[in-house]
C-alpha cells in the first residue's frame, strides 16, 4: 500500500505539460485559426481525440458559427506495485462571426487528424446592408 502513495516525477510535470499545452479545464475554449481563402472564411479548431460524429457539435445562428466539443479521457496504470486511474474530460466552445452574406447550407465541416476545419462560403459581393430611404406618400 506503501507504494500507491509515493509520487514519481511525471505526476509533477504532467500538470505542467497540460497548463503549456492549453488544455487545462479553467481554458473552457478551443484553439482556432481563422483565415479569408478567397471569399471563405476557413476556421480550423483543435480537437484531439475526439469522435467528430457523436463529440462535437457544429451550428449556425445569427450570423455566429458555434463549435461545441466534448472529451473525456480516461487511461488506467497497472502494475505489480499498484494500480493508478487518470482522467481528463470538459466541454469546451467557440464562436466565430460567420462573413455577410455566407449562407447555413454552403457552410461545410470535416475532421481530419485531430482538426476540425469548417468553410464558410461568401458572396463576391456582401449583400447591401446600407439604408434605403424610403417615399412616402400622402394623398
Amino acid at each position: 500500500m506503501a507504494e500507491l502513495n509515493k509520487w514519481v516525477p511525471s505526476d509533477v510535470l504532467e500538470p505542467i505539460k497540460r497548463f503549456l499545452d492549453g488544455d487545462l479545464a479553467m481554458a473552457p475554449s478551443i484553439k482556432v485559426e481563422q483565415f479569408v481563402d478567397g471569399t471563405t472564411l476557413v476556421v480550423r479548431a483543435e480537437v484531439p481525440g475526439i469522435d467528430p460524429d457523436k463529440d462535437v457539435d457544429v451550428s449556425v445562428s445569427e450570423g455566429m458559427l458555434h463549435i461545441r466539443a466534448e472529451r473525456e479521457e480516461k487511461s488506467e496504470h497497472k502494475s505489480k506495485d499498484g494500480y493508478r486511474s487518470e482522467f481528463r474530460y470538459g466541454s469546451f466552445s467557440r464562436s466565430v462571426a460567420l462573413p455577410p452574406g455566407a449562407r447555413e447550407e454552403d457552410i461545410t465541416a470535416t475532421y481530419t487528424d485531430g482538426v476540425l476545419e469548417v468553410r464558410a462560403p461568401a458572396p463576391a459581393t456582401p449583400p447591401d446592408t446600407t439604408a434605403k430611404k424610403i417615399r412616402i406618400d400622402h394623398p
